[in-house]
């Protein structure tokens, strides 16, 4: 068969024959894309009844539309009447190759088990049962994603019932008590097959085995398999009694639909990565923990609330530095503000033990600071005092208050006798409190906030040209631009590199100034071994900044390192559980990883709790077309495009809700807004990509990726995430890709 051409489609190679028919790698000449042929045994197909039957569940399976479901292109036969199925082509293998290497690793076979299962769920909703769930028939994807396939071949191959000879087509060592028995099978038979597959998986070998098949079926009916071995205690627990339940010879004491073992295999798979995020931070739970709420303003003046924000900050990132505290992330700590809630609630909320809050009052250069530390388990004051000074000394008030919370929570500094535990970046007083308006007005999330934030570092530097901070919130403003803004990258990008650089000059122990650097590497340099040294680098000086975390997440999700992106993620969001940023960008590393199901749910989520912040609806809508739901992206787009003033890259993504939900016409009018746009101010290459994409124009959609590859664009990066069906196969694109660096 090898070189011969079927129908349009040409055999390339053999990956694979059993019981069921033999699998090629061809290409599809009509369409440039490459695809799977099964051709079935001509004994399963003779029978005019039998291929009538499967043809009609095939055709339900492939209505299915999962990302855990291999798509059926179509059903076909040879001139001689051999039938065959089209099929996308996983170019990861089978489950069974990977089995035959030996035991995996736990995460391993919890991700290819959830993803059949959620395939399985879906089936099985929609009435369809599988009957020949085994390693062979999940493939995975080159980015490790489950894929079942070949439902219905099983049900032409009589695999429900034994033969009269008392032999059974397929695998019998998959088959759940009621086949064996020639009983009537439900999508329980599923069910049992998966544990047997979960089971082989983590240990290496089959549950029940035989010299031949008849001993096998015995074994099925009659014996109970060993328990799993070779993993921790609390987890070897879990795993046996989720294998037991799945794997229970009555089928009505079994898990009773996918979703309940779904849902147990997604509660060990989130256990197992917690225990690694807690290790990879050291067990820090079992630690002292602290959350610094902003300072009330007392001034007369409201304008004087920059203050009381920037000593509540700067206190922040003092405590961070003292080992075994865990200090809660600004931003979560900040939602409280205004709130009236029980401190006690607060500290529930925030997952800490002891709260500081204060207030300040500002009368021309004198200072009135208080300041309490509370504890959260019964409400009671720890410490308190009051500080009337004067503003120059602001930072004796701030290392007071912290030698103050070291003493009552008995934590060790790590600084040296007599050296001061606020790190002081500038002696200047004007310096400062612009660069704490700077920070005031940045996180406004305002166009206006944004701003002022600049004009305030840029007067900062001016004052003091060694003020390192003030450069490191001049970079993050000149790298937001090149991402949400309407700048060149050539400027921004380069912008932001260089006061990155000057603040690693004055300091290079700042761990923000790296990850901008390793930012600027990855999506403008497209130099990934540099940024990621540069990520390391930064997370190693401050492993407690959220922020730090989600950005090496997203890279290493571009770059389709999915495990550890998800760690990097929840790492993130357990040092920063309120923040609105944080959760929308860990929630995209859902997305990329090819689980938009599971992005909808947890954007929805947040939108719940910040339902004007426009990022979310962005990438709500981005989740909603990757999971194909095009009227939905609709509505999150439109909302997306509303909240943020009608943000370019949120009325891009719009049009390509437009067009994939069959608009063509609004998408046209946005496309055309964009093109006149584009006359008069710069808009990113790349958001022109996604819309010839959307509108299945790839010539032009090639013709703005050798504009974004030109302008390094560095939404660009992002490619290596989208769905095959979104990008028509075409050898251009990949080799211009690669040719950047970017491709994998």
């Amino acid at each position: 068969m090898i070189g011969k051409t079927v129908s349009h489609y040409k055999i390339l190679e053999e990956l694979g024959e059993g019981g069921m028919g033999v699998v090629y790698k061809a290409e599809d000449t009509k369409l440039g894309r490459t695809v799977a042929l099964k051709f079935l045994p001509p004994e399963l197909t003779r029978d005019v009844g039998a291929r009538r039957r499967f043809e009609q569940e095939a055709r339900a399976a492939s209505a299915l539309d999962h990302p855990n479901i291999c798509t059926i292109f179509e059903i076909d036969e040879t001139d001689d009447g051999r039938l065959f199925i089209t099929m996308a082509y996983c170019s990861g293998g089978t489950v069974k190759a990977k089995i035959e290497h030996g035991q995996m690793q736990l995460e391993e076979a919890l991700d290819i088990a959830i993803g059949a299962a959620r395939g399985l769920s879906r089936a099985h909703q929609k009435g369809i049962v599988h009957r020949d769930i085994k390693p062979a028939n999940l493939l995975l994807t080159e980015d490790g994603e489950t894929k079942v396939v070949d439902f219905g071949i099983a049900k032409l191959a009589g695999q429900t019932k034994l033969t009269k000879t008392g032999t059974t087509l397929g695998t019998t060592s998959y088959m759940s008590p009621e086949q064996v028995q020639g009983k009537e099978v439900d999508h329980r038979t599923d069910i049992w097959s998966l544990g047997i597959v979960l089971y082989e998986m983590t240990t290496g070998r089959q549950p029940f085995r035989g010299d031949y098949d008849q001993a096998v079926m015995y074994s099925i009916i009659h014996d109970e398999p060993e328990p799993v071995a070779n993993f921790e205690p609390g987890v070897l627990k879990e795993l046996n009694r989720v294998i037991k339940k799945a794997m229970t010879k009555d089928a009505n004491r079994r898990y009773q639909h996918a979703d309940e073992i779904l849902g147990d295999l997604q509660s060990l798979r989130e256990k197992i990565m917690k225990k690694a995020i807690s290790e990879q931070r050291g067990g820090e739970e079992k630690h002292p923990s602290i959350a610094v709420l902003p300072f009330v303003n007392m001034s007369p003046d409201p304008g004087n609330e920059y203050f009381g924000d920037g000593l509540a900050e700067e206190l922040i990132n003092a405590l961070t530095r003292l080992e075994g505290l865990r200090v809660a992330a600004r931003t979560s700590s900040f939602r409280f503000r205004g709130k009236d809630l029980d401190i006690r609630e607060i500290g529930k909320q925030l997952n800490v033990n002891t709260i500081l809050e204060g207030s300040v009052r500002k009368a021309g250069n004198r200072l009135r600071v208080t300041a309490q530390l509370i504890n959260v388990a019964d409400g009671y004051h720890l410490w308190s005092d009051r500080y009337d000074r004067e503003m120059k000394d602001i930072f004796a008030i701030q290392d007071e208050i912290t030698a103050n919370i070291v003493d009552q929570l008995r934590i060790k500094l790590i600084t040296k006798a007599g050296e001061p535990l606020i790190k002081r970046y500038t002696d200047n007083l004007e310096a400062y409190s612009l660069y704490l308006k700077g920070l005031y007005y940045w996180n406004s999330l305002t166009p206006e906030g944004w701003q002022k934030s600049r004009e305030c570092y840029e007067k900062a530097i001016e004052i003091d040209p060694d003020y390192a901070l003030a450069y490191v919130g001049l970079s993050v403003w000149h790298q937001s631009l090149a991402f949400w803004g309407n700048v060149r990258p050539v400027e921004a990008m380069e912008k932001s590199r260089e006061a990155a650089r000057r603040a690693l000059e004055h300091d290079d122990t700042i761990g923000l100034a790296h990850c901008l650097i390793a930012v600027i590497n990855w999506a403008y340099d497209w130099d990934c071994i540099e940024a990621e040294k540069a990520f390391k680098r930064s997370l190693e000086l401050v492993p407690a900044m959220a922020i730090l975390h989600v950005n090496y997440a997203i890279f290493l999700s571009t770059r389709r390192r999915f495990e550890e992106a998800l760690i990097e993620a929840k790492t993130a969001q357990q040092l920063d559980p309120l923040s609105s940023i944080i959760n929308t960008w860990a929630s995209a590393i859902t997305i990329y990883m090819g689980r938009p199901d599971d992005a909808i749910n947890q954007l929805k989520q947040i939108v719940s709790t910040d339902p004007e912040y426009w990022q979310i609806h962005y990438f709500l809508g981005q989740a909603c077309l990757f999971r194909s739901k095009f009227d939905e992206a609709v509505i999150s787009c439109e909302r997306a495009v509303e909240l943020s003033g009608e943000a370019t890259i949120a009325v891009s993504a719009l049009a390509c809700a437009y067009y994939l939900a069959g608009r063509e016409d609004k998408g046209e009018n946005l496309l055309v807004r964009l093109q006149e746009q584009s006359r008069l101010e710069y808009v990113q290459p790349h958001f022109f990509v996604d819309i010839h994409l959307a509108r299945r124009d790839m010539d032009e959609a090639l013709h703005w990726i050798e504009k974004a590859i030109e302008e390094h664009d560095p939404w660009l990066c992002f490619l290596t995430v989208y769905p095959e069906w979104m990008i028509p196969p075409d050898p251009r694109f990949n080799a211009l890709l690669k040719k950047t660096g970017i491709g994998l």
